[in-house]
């Protein structure tokens, strides 16, 4: 069912076409890419629920035998990620094979990732956020190597992909933001250490998981008002001035008074 709808948006990114959602746009344009990419031209209607695709070449986008592509690859994703995160925490590879083991089998997880949907891209950014996570946590006696500075930066990269696919990426941010509340607070009672290098810390802390974030969640909105320059359905939800910016728009290359 909602292939209708985030189909539909992928084809207004290749189309150029203007509209409104309520969630952020990461999601949608990765989805308009990947169709771009494997050749789908934008002119499907999704007009309805279970509408035949014919001729249009869907694959790049959904996901489904033999050609598991874009949606498909993020979810066989989950299973590494969440192999690599239990294993990480429990140094346990039985429990790492049985958590493999329970992703690879779930009818949910399978059925999610094989539909043009938010939600394997979602679960992506959100499982790699955590394992991001944890890996820098394993890190800790080796501050400022080149491995913890990687794993931290894309921690921070996974929260902005996480918060630009659906807002429902603040729980992970919130899970972040607490280890990393509880990683200060542990620095901070570390009497050896100076105040210098607690600073230090503190601002590694607010450029990769602060800083980089907000400037990648800016910049989806950047490209997206970028890309969609044509007049469209979600004209109207702004202002006149904003209007009058979009080809093809009543109002378009109209002087509109501040």
């Amino acid at each position: 069912w909602d292939e209708t709808h985030f189909g539909k948006m992928g084809s207004y990114y290749i189309n150029r076409t203007f509209f409104f959602d309520v969630h952020p746009p990461l999601g949608k344009m990765l989805i308009g890419l990947a169709g771009y990419l494997s050749g789908y031209d934008g002119t499907f209607p999704f007009q309805k629920p279970g509408d035949r695709y014919e001729q249009h070449n869907y694959m790049g986008m959904r996901g489904v035998r033999p050609h598991r592509l874009f949606c498909a690859f993020l979810g066989s994703c989950l299973v590494p990620f969440a192999y690599l995160t239990v294993l990480e925490l429990s140094k346990s590879l039985p429990a790492a094979l049985l958590t493999a083991f329970i992703l690879i089998f779930d009818t949910g997880c399978i059925t999610l990732s094989q539909y043009i949907l938010l939600d394997p891209i979602l679960m992506f950014f959100l499982m790699g956020a955590v394992l991001s996570m944890v890996k820098c946590n394993s890190c800790a006696n080796r501050p400022f190597s080149a491995s913890w500075w990687f794993w931290l930066s894309l921690t921070g990269v996974n929260l902005a992909g996480a918060m630009g696919v659906k807002f429902v990426g603040l729980f992970v941010v919130l899970l972040v933001g607490l280890n990393t509340i509880y990683d200060l607070w542990d620095l901070l009672g570390n009497l050896s250490l100076s105040l210098v290098v607690f600073g230090k810390h503190l601002l590694a802390r607010v450029l990769c998981l602060i800083v980089l974030p907000l400037a990648l969640y800016t910049a989806m909105f950047a490209v997206h008002f970028t890309v969609l320059n044509k007049s469209g359905p979600g004209d109207g939800f702004f202002s006149s001035a904003f209007q009058s910016q979009l080809i093809g728009n009543n109002l378009h290359n109209v002087s509109i008074p501040e």
